[in-house]
């Protein structure tokens, strides 16, 4: 909503919005934008008077226990019959028709892949327009209408809004989507994988004939999908035998094209993740005419999005100023899968180097407990993890139990960053993973370790 919301300043609207919690770096690009945002749903807001509400899924019909309403700006909205449409439905309408749009869906990657995309068509000179759930540090910002005739978008499988029960990608009409993978989330929403099948096959029945349909081949959900129907040119990737695959580390490889080596990508990114999203975009970028060398080296001056295993700051501990440093880390992780994803790539980075996982279940399928009992797993690769516990309806202790000693849980997160502190030992990397704001661990562990006496190796 906050990228929205940016679109619909730089279209030469005058926009303000509400919300609770707003976070960096969302919050900063707003402010930097002139887009007042309130705090809270209050009713009075009406006084605005504005032409649209744009409505986000985070706004519901709930009521408090005490019956009064969770939303009352939006219960006033519907008592006065007023103008409103959901972010995706007010985004096909009034910005994406005529435009050969690009849509990124998966479980995982989403934000990262569709950052590349719109970077390899900004290198190739087609001023590409693009809407990102994240701030791609080669652009600064997370959205922009561009100039020229693509239009790339994160394409999410949530659902629109309280009045739209359909993933928003369904509105967004592409011609070339991207399917990177599919596996259980959204637990809140989704009954099972078979439902969010359903509705990935629904984003396949808006696709022309004319259009391409790129598929990770590693993925029998998506082989799942296909078979349901699919009436536009079909190109996989990710497979051996696919029509785009990778041979070499994800750090230093080369681009098969049905077999012909057709690009070379070195870059600074780790991991097969990386590698896999790298393939997608360099596809689809393929179907506008971009040829893959052209796209592997606009990879090579990628730098990534914020909070996508970013570099907050590397401090000497306490004491040890001549010792290797603690570096600390932001990442987006919420989903056991990509946090063992995560720290997989980061492992093949630092080798015998202690991995420390802090991270909190804040998304709505972790706190319901859905995914608790693949939480070890997914930490395999960590020497210590640290689990912020606080407001969870299931004992996090005991999920991580299979970890031992490795595992740690405070309900706080001031707990948390002395647990870290006492931990801590010089050259560790410390990976904080959350799709919030974490409390704003990552200033104040910075801030703790320099001060912290460290334990000794």
């Amino acid at each position: 909503m906050g990228g929205l919301a940016a679109l619909a300043r730089e279209a030469g609207h005058r926009v303000t919005g509400c919300d609770a919690g707003v976070y960096p770096p969302m919050s900063d690009q707003l402010r930097e934008l002139g887009i007042e945002v309130m705090q809270g749903f209050a009713a009075d807001q009406l006084a605005l008077a504005p032409d649209m509400y744009v409505v986000g899924n985070v706004v519901s019909r709930a009521r408090h226990t005490d019956g009064s309403a969770k939303f009352p700006l939006m219960e006033a909205i519907l008592d006065q019959g007023l103008p409103y449409t959901s972010g995706p439905q007010w985004l096909a309408e009034q910005l994406l028709a005529g435009r050969h749009v690009l849509a990124v869906a998966g479980t995982h990657g989403k934000t990262t892949t569709t950052a590349m995309l719109s970077w390899i068509l900004e290198h190739a000179g087609l001023q590409p327009g693009f809407l990102i759930g994240g701030v791609p540090l080669n652009f600064g910002v997370s959205a922009r209408l561009g100039r020229g005739a693509p239009f790339v978008i994160e394409a999410d499988e949530y659902d629109t809004a309280f009045f739209d029960k359909r993933s928003k990608f369904v509105h967004y009409r592409p011609r070339t989507a991207i399917l990177n993978n599919l596996e259980f989330d959204h637990a809140d929403i989704f009954e099972n994988l078979q439902a969010i099948e359903r509705q990935f096959h629904h984003l396949l029945r808006t696709v022309p004939s004319n259009g391409r349909v790129l598929v990770n081949g590693l993925e029998e959900s998506l082989a799942r999908v296909l078979q349901m129907g699919c009436w536009s040119e079909v190109r996989s990737f990710g497979a051996a035998v696919s029509d785009f695959c990778a041979q070499g580390d994800p750090e230093d490889f080369v681009v098969l094209q049905q077999g012909a080596q057709v690009a070379r990508v070195q870059w600074a990114l780790g991991g097969v993740h990386n590698q896999l999203n790298a393939l997608a975009a360099i596809a689809a970028a393929e179907h506008l005419g971009v040829r893959p060398a052209r796209a592997a080296l606009a990879l090579q001056h990628f730098e990534n999005v914020k909070r996508r295993m970013e570099v907050r700051g590397r401090v000497a501990l306490a004491g040890r100023q001549s010792a290797p440093l603690v570096t600390v880390y932001d990442d987006f992780a919420h989903h056991p899968t990509a946090i063992r994803t995560t720290l997989d790539g980061l492992r093949r980075q630092v080798g015998a180097a202690r991995i420390l996982a802090v991270f909190e279940p804040r998304s709505n399928t972790m706190q319901l407990g859905a995914m608790k009992a693949q939480l070890p797993w997914s930490l395999e690769q960590a020497d210590l993890a640290f689990c912020h516990s606080g407001g969870l309806g299931w004992d996090a202790q005991e999920a991580l139990a299979p970890m031992g000693a490795r595992a740690r849980v405070a309900e706080s997160v001031d707990t948390l960053i002395d647990q870290l502190c006492a931990a801590a030992q010089p050259g560790d990397h410390l990976v904080c993973m959350s799709n919030g704001g974490f409390g704003g661990i990552h200033a104040k562990l910075l801030q703790s370790l320099q001060r912290a006496a460290p334990a000794l190796p």
